[in-house]
C-alpha cells in the first residue's frame, strides 16, 4: 500500500521524508505527553492536536521534498546532457524556481564557453593538422599527448601512445629532449640522422612551452624532414662530378691529338687527316652532351608547369619515323608503325613529346640487331599504370610503345637504364656514342606531363620501352 503510494506521488526512496517529519513533531509531541501526564490537557484532545500537527507538518514539508527530488532529477538528466531547450521544470516555490533558474544560467555560461573551447580546438587542430611538417607535443616525462596529421603520417596514428625515444632512435636527440625537459635549456635545434627503417636526416627545433601555458604538455618539437634535399644535394653533386667526368675525356682527347699535330704530325698529311676527324668527333660528343645538359636544365626548371596544349600524336609519332627512316636503311633495318583507330589527341607539349618518341626510336635502331624491324605501336588506353616513385594523371590515356630486337637487358640493368650518365657496358664495348642522357630526359618530360614510362626486356622480343601520356579531355579549362 506504502509502496503504492509512493510511486503514485512520484516519491523516490530514501528520501528520509518520514524522517523529517517525525523529527519535526517529536518535540510537540513530547510537550502534549508531559501535559498529559500531569493531567493538564485531555489526553485525547493531546492526540488530536498532535495529529494536526503532523498533518500540518506533511503539508508544509510535502511540496518542498517533492520539489526538491524534481530538481535534482532535473539536474541529473542536466549533468547527463538529456535535457534540451524546450524542456522546462513546472515548479511551485519561489525558491526552487530561482534555484533552478541559478542552475539553468550556469549550464548556459558553461556550456557557451565548453562550444568556445571546443570550436577553438577544432580550429586549431586544424590549422596544426595543415602545416606541411611533424609537430609533436610532450610533457614532463617525454611522452608524446599530441601531434599534428603530418606527424601522425610520419610516424604513426599511435605515435600519442608512444615516449619520444622510441620515436626516434637517435641519442643525440633524445639528449636533446632532456635538456629543454630538465630546464637546463628553453630550446634546443640539431641535426640528426635516423637509419632505421630507412636513412633519414631530421632538423628538430625543441622548444619549453610558457610557464602559463594549461594542459599536460610542457614542451613542443617540430621536425623537418631533410632526407629529400640531401638526396638532391648528393644528385647535383653526383652530376657535376658525372658531368666533368664525361666532358673530361673528350677534352684529354683533343689536347693530346692538337699537341700531336702541332709536333710529331704536323708534316704528315694523313696523320692530319685521322687526327682532324678524331677531333671532330669529341667534338660533336661535346656538343650533344652540353646540348643534353642544357635540355635536362630546361625541363627540370619547369617541372612543376604540366602542359595543356592539344597535340596530334600519330602526327609527332609519323615525323619522328620520317626523319629516322634514313638511318634505319643504314642499318638495313625497317620502321613499322601499328596504331589503334581513332587515336585520341593528347594534353601535351608537342615539341618534348617528340623529342621522347625520336630518342626512343633511335635508341631501338643504335641498339637493335641489323636486319631487324623497328616497331612502333599506338594505343588507346583506359588508365595510366601508377608509379611508385611519380606522380601521374588520372583517366584515359595514350600509350606509344617502341621495340627492337636486340639482346636481352637484365633486370637490374633496366632499372637503371632512366640514370643520368648510365650506359650498358655492351654499349661502350662496342663503341655505340651515346651520353646517358636521353632516358634521364624522356623520364623528367614524361613526369612533367604527369604520364608513366616502362620498360621489359627479353631474349624472345627484344626490348620495349612504352611512354603512357594523359588524353586532352574536351573539358579541359585550356579550352
Amino acid at each position: 500500500m506504502f509502496e503504492k503510494s509512493r510511486k503514485a506521488l512520484g516519491f523516490e526512496k530514501n528520501t528520509q521524508f518520514v524522517e523529517r517529519i517525525l523529527f519535526l513533531s517529536f518535540p510537540t509531541a513530547l510537550v502534549f505527553m508531559v501535559l498529559a501526564a500531569f493531567n493538564l490537557v485531555d489526553p485525547t484532545l493531546a492526540i488530536i492536536s498532535l495529529a494536526a500537527v503532523v498533518v500540518f507538518n506533511i503539508v508544509l514539508l510535502f511540496p518542498l521534498t517533492f520539489e526538491l527530488q524534481q530538481i535534482k532529477k532535473y539536474v541529473t538528466k542536466l549533468a547527463k546532457g538529456e535535457i534540451s531547450e524546450q524542456d522546462v521544470l513546472a515548479l511551485s516555490e519561489d525558491e526552487s524556481k530561482e534555484l533552478i533558474e541559478a542552475i539553468n544560467n550556469m549550464h548556459h555560461f558553461w556550456a557557451q564557453k565548453a562550444d568556445l573551447l571546443e570550436a577553438q580546438t577544432i580550429s586549431d587542430t586544424a590549422v596544426l593538422d595543415s602545416l606541411p611538417d611533424p609537430i609533436m607535443m610532450i610533457d614532463r616525462s617525454g611522452n608524446v599527448i599530441g601531434a599534428n596529421l603530418s606527424a601522425r603520417t610520419s610516424f604513426g596514428e599511435k605515435i600519442t601512445d608512444k615516449n619520444i625515444d622510441k620515436v626516434f632512435h637517435s641519442n643525440n636527440f633524445i639528449n636533446a629532449v632532456s635538456r629543454v625537459l630538465n630546464k637546463e635549456t628553453t630550446s634546443e635545434n640539431l641535426i640528426f640522422y635516423v637509419e632505421k627503417p630507412i636513412d633519414q636526416k631530421f632538423y628538430a627545433h625543441i622548444k619549453q612551452l610558457p610557464w602559463l601555458s594549461k594542459g599536460k604538455a610542457v614542451a613542443v618539437i617540430s621536425i623537418y624532414d631533410l632526407t629529400k634535399s640531401m638526396k638532391i644535394e648528393k644528385m647535383q653533386s653526383d652530376f657535376v662530378a658525372n658531368a666533368s667526368h664525361e666532358l673530361r675525356t673528350p677534352l684529354s682527347i683533343v689536347s693530346g691529338f692538337v699537341e700531336t699535330l702541332q709536333t710529331s704530325a704536323k708534316d704528315d698529311a694523313e696523320a692530319q687527316q685521322k687526327f682532324l676527324q678524331i677531333i671532330a668527333d669529341q667534338v660533336e660528343y661535346m656538343s650533344n652532351l652540353i646540348e643534353n645538359l642544357l635540355s635536362l636544365s630546361r625541363i627540370e626548371l619547369n617541372q612543376d608547369e604540366h602542359p595543356q596544349d592539344k597535340v596530334d600524336v600519330e602526327q609527332i609519332v609519323d615525323d619522328a619515323a620520317k626523319a629516322l627512316e634514313i638511318k634505319a636503311q643504314n642499318n638495313n633495318m625497317t620502321i613499322h608503325i601499328i596504331k589503334d583507330a581513332n587515336i585520341a589527341p593528347i594534353k601535351a607539349d608537342a615539341q618534348q613529346i617528340k623529342q621522347i618518341v625520336q630518342n626512343l626510336i633511335d635508341n631501338a635502331i643504335k641498339y637493335g640487331n641489323l636486319g631487324t624491324e623497328v616497331t612502333i605501336r599506338i594505343n588507346n588506353v583506359e588508365k595510366i599504370p601508377p608509379s611508385k616513385t611519380i606522380k601521374t594523371a588520372k583517366g584515359k590515356a595514350v600509350a606509344i610503345s617502341v621495340n627492337n630486337k636486340g639482346p636481352k637487358i637484365g633486370p637490374e640493368k633496366l632499372a637503371r637504364l632512366t640514370e643520368r650518365f648510365y650506359r650498358l657496358q655492351e654499349h661502350k664495348d662496342k663503341n655505340i656514342k651515346g651520353t646517358g642522357l636521353g632516358l634521364a630526359i624522356a623520364k623528367h618530360i614524361i613526369i612533367r606531363h604527369l604520364g608513366n614510362i616502362t620498360v621489359n626486356s627479353n631474349g624472345y622480343n627484344g626490348t620495349t620501352f612504352t611512354i603512357y601520356l594523359p588524353v586532352f579531355e574536351s573539358d579541359d579549362a585550356s579550352l
